[in-house]
């Protein structure tokens, strides 16, 4: 299985109709080992996961990356979780939403010590192409990392996945007006980082 995810062409898969089995049946016969019911997953969420990867990198290329990658975390993981709504989605994109801030946190990391031991002549390095296409063209996805963890999985969960507030709430385990009053609080200081960004422009 993991195999075959690898060498999907991941854009170019077809969505599955929406009259097939529930994500909550289907993902009974995926912990069962069911790898066509696994498949029906991958093409039913395959458009909006990789949208959404997109949205938090902002490149084609680290979108594809990161959607084999959730999938693949997904098939390892068949066992271990449990559906919280009648969607995976939800999950897919707390997935995704991890591996993307870890390559961007890694990025970050290995453009640092890039900058302390390359030549000054050298060309730019993978880790400088990441962070570059992460700020330049999505300002509020680079916002969004630096606002506190629980105000920044609301962010991530509610303004980039476009979940329902409910589903965003049952992922986090938190009430949904607690997750309200979080999402407030996180538009509010993007605002401001997002024109303390704009200022320094």
């Amino acid at each position: 299985m993991t195999a075959n995810i690898g060498r999907m062409g991941l854009r170019a898969m077809p969505v599955d109709p929406p009259d097939g089995l529930a994500d909550r049946e289907l993902w009974k016969r995926v912990a069962a080992g069911d790898e066509d019911a696994f498949a029906q997953i991958f093409r039913r969420h395959l458009k909006a996961l990789w949208n959404y990867a997109n949205r938090l990198t902002g490149s084609a290329h680290l979108a594809e990356d990161i959607t084999s990658a959730t999938f693949l975390t997904a098939w390892r993981k068949r066992k271990d979780f449990v559906l919280v709504s009648e969607s995976v989605l939800p999950w897919l994109y707390t997935v995704a939403g991890n591996l993307a801030r870890d390559e961007y946190k890694s990025s970050r990391r290995r453009l640092r010590l890039t900058r302390r031991v390359a030549d000054p002549v050298a060309a730019p390095d993978h880790a400088q192409s990441v962070v570059d296409q992460i700020d330049r063209f999505h300002p509020v996805v680079t916002a969004i990392q630096q606002l506190p963890t629980a105000q920044r999985r609301a962010a991530e969960l509610c303004l980039l996945g476009e979940l329902p507030q409910k589903d965003a709430a049952a992922i986090l385990g938190v009430a949904e007006v607690t997750l309200r009053s979080t999402l407030s609080r996180a538009k509010a200081r993007l605002r401001d980082l997002v024109t303390i960004r704009e200022a320094r422009q």
